[in-house]
């Protein structure tokens, strides 16, 4: 009777149809993300197409992760500790656990006062973690490049406008009175408050972006003033999202230093999910920040040149980033994008695994800010702060030869109407 479950004493016929089944499903998946990528290459969207390729090499870890725990689970489930080891560092209270899994651990260990390191359903439920969260991943990366690429598709008719104006540098003069032109706004407190508010609504004007195109134009392209910038930002969008798709070490390394801090009274999972909303409201701030520092040294620049001619282009450095690096600023949305669909991932596992009356769920005080802290940030990052980056970047950084060429194919091609 014991070995009434195994697969020794299964009927062929439910064998044969859960294999069925389960193979059909994998195929379908492997399918759809085939004729995806190939989708996308043949429209030339080359970074889009590296980005899903990094999906599926993120998949592909966490199934050889769920495989390899289940090849090892009968190795795992037989070593035995102590009772009092296993009882330290619980994320629920001793007295919650069942009888049944108390039963379970006497049946494994031969000695007294012996359980088992992992009990066969602790593993069950790791695997299904660990689904959830290769599903709720993919759909944030989604979310990210849907809602960046709107937000910049947005800003199409100001290209249009500004590829169709004549020159004029009251225009310019405009983008430092807005950011710099008063004497108050220059202080530096005020300055950032400014910065970490106006990254909430309208973080980018008509008057940003004319300056900064202009400052990309002047550093790039010159002898083209009719570059379509617009174009550009979206392809490099798609690289940007390319580099916050994946699954980093260091990102492994919070998982776990997280599961290892997830005590029982210790509310880890709540006050952790502040983490990313105080880093994205600091990189938003910082973002909104070297915009008005652009235009207060061009401010500065015209009191000491002739006139408003110094107004006319922005002058860019790295120095504006932290350690000059502007890169840090992606690894922090990075780490933001992934933080966050950790915690909703975290949070859909507990409630189909133990429901909401789990004490790892806590009480609806603790959950309910976490989910809207959590839609708030996708939002805001994938919307406001991703998009902010991919246009302030522009003028700092060093063309790579995808970008060189994208340059040189307009310069040939010459002004564009």
């Amino acid at each position: 009777m014991a070995d009434e479950g195994a697969l020794e004493h299964t009927p062929t016929w439910v064998v044969a149809s859960v294999c069925t089944v389960i193979v059909a499903i994998s195929l379908a998946v492997e399918r759809l993300f085939h004729y995806l990528g190939k989708f996308l290459r043949h429209k030339g969207q080359k970074a889009l197409s590296s980005a899903l390729q990094k999906i599926k090499e993120e998949l592909m870890l966490l199934g050889f992760i769920s495989l390899l725990l289940t090849v090892s689970q009968g190795l795992i489930t037989n070593i035995c500790v102590p009772k009092m080891v296993s009882s330290s560092m619980l994320p629920c209270k001793e007295e919650t656990l069942t009888k049944s899994s108390n039963e379970a651990g006497n049946k494994t260990c031969a000695k007294e006062g012996e359980v088992p390191l992992l009990s066969l359903e602790a593993l069950h439920e790791l695997h299904i973690f660990i689904f959830v969260l290769a599903v709720v991943h993919v759909v944030f990366c989604a979310t990210t490049m849907v809602l960046g690429g709107a937000k910049i598709r947005r800003w199409k008719h100001w290209e249009i406008a500004i590829r169709n104006e004549i020159e004029n540098p009251d225009h310019h003069k405009k983008f430092v009175i807005d950011r710099a032109g008063n004497f108050w706004r220059r202080a530096a407190v005020v300055s950032w408050m400014i910065a970490f508010v106006k990254q909430f609504y309208s973080s980018v004007s008509k008057s940003d972006y004319r300056a900064l195109r202009a400052g990309f134009i002047t550093k790039h392209c010159k002898s083209n003033p009719k570059f379509d910038f617009h174009k550009y930002m979206m392809r490099t969008l798609e690289d940007d999202f390319k580099k916050v798709v994946g699954i980093s070490w260091y990102l492994w390394l919070f998982v776990v230093i997280f599961l290892l801090l997830n005590v029982d009274g210790w509310h880890t999972y709540f006050w952790l999910s502040f983490l990313p909303l105080i880093l994205l409201l600091i990189v938003g701030a910082k973002l909104e920040h070297i915009i008005t520092k652009i235009a207060q040294e061009a401010a500065e620049g015209s009191s000491n040149e002739r006139g408003i001619q110094a107004d006319q282009h922005v002058r860019p450095s790295d120095d504006h980033f932290w350690f000059g690096e502007p890169a840090i600023v992606l690894y922090l949305i990075h780490f933001i994008i992934f933080q966050n669909s950790f915690e909703i991932a975290f949070f859909f596992w507990i409630l189909t695994t133990y429901g909401f009356d789990s004490c790892i769920m806590e009480s609806i005080q603790y959950f309910i800010p976490r989910l809207v802290m959590g839609v708030l940030i996708q939002v805001l990052c994938s919307y406001s702060t991703l998009p902010l980056y991919t246009l302030v970047t522009q003028c700092f950084a060093i063309l790579v030869l995808v970008d060189v060429v994208e340059v040189v194919l307009s310069l040939l091609n010459g002004p564009q109407e």
